[in-house]
């Protein structure tokens, strides 16, 4: 079965552009997600009382780029955390997807959450196509600093850079 294949045929042969752009103030949100398989509330204006949020968005979990996004953005926790940052995946995927996801291909090194409806919308992340029956988000990563604007916008199918701009971008916030 091609279904790996055409999926990535299908989602980088999709442009993306973000709406939110550095500067914007990055829609407050609760969900729900989990982190090394357990089910947690996420709050984005709790985790920004810590220090910038790295918001990744990824189309589906268990499909190629998500899974090597993912392990990516696991490695490079340490130096996230050692910038001040917490990273927080997500998709549209369920919560009980990925409460499986975060303890398998995140490593439960980091907490990823299901983006519903209201938060797809306010981060412009729709990329408008279904996979297996569900809606996928684009791959787009934010960087929020502490007063919750949007410091840094990464937006490409291609889950390559998206782990060193973002860390990048979370130490030049830093020097700021």
């Amino acid at each position: 079965m091609r279904l790996v294949p055409t999926l990535a045929a299908l989602l980088l042969a999709t442009p993306a552009v973000a709406a939110l752009a550095p500067g914007a103030k990055a829609p407050d949100f609760t969900t729900r997600g989990a982190i090394a398989g357990k089910v947690f509330t996420v709050h984005l204006a709790e985790q920004l009382k810590k220090g910038p949020v790295v918001l990744y968005f990824f189309p589906a979990a268990y499909t190629g780029g998500c899974n090597a996004e993912a392990h990516a953005f696991a490695e490079a926790v340490p130096a996230f955390k050692k910038a001040g940052a917490t990273v927080i995946g997500m998709s549209a995927d369920n919560v009980e997807t990925l409460s499986k996801f975060s303890a398998e291909k995140c490593a439960g090194k980091f907490a990823v959450a299901s983006a519903g409806p209201k938060v797809v919308a306010g981060y412009d992340v729709a990329l408008g196509k279904q996979v297996m029956g569900r809606d996928v988000t684009k791959r787009t990563s934010y960087v929020i600093g502490r007063d919750g604007r949007v410091a840094f916008v990464h937006d490409d199918m291609n889950p390559a850079e998206h782990v060193s701009s973002t860390l990048a971008a979370v130490e030049t916030l830093n020097r700021q």
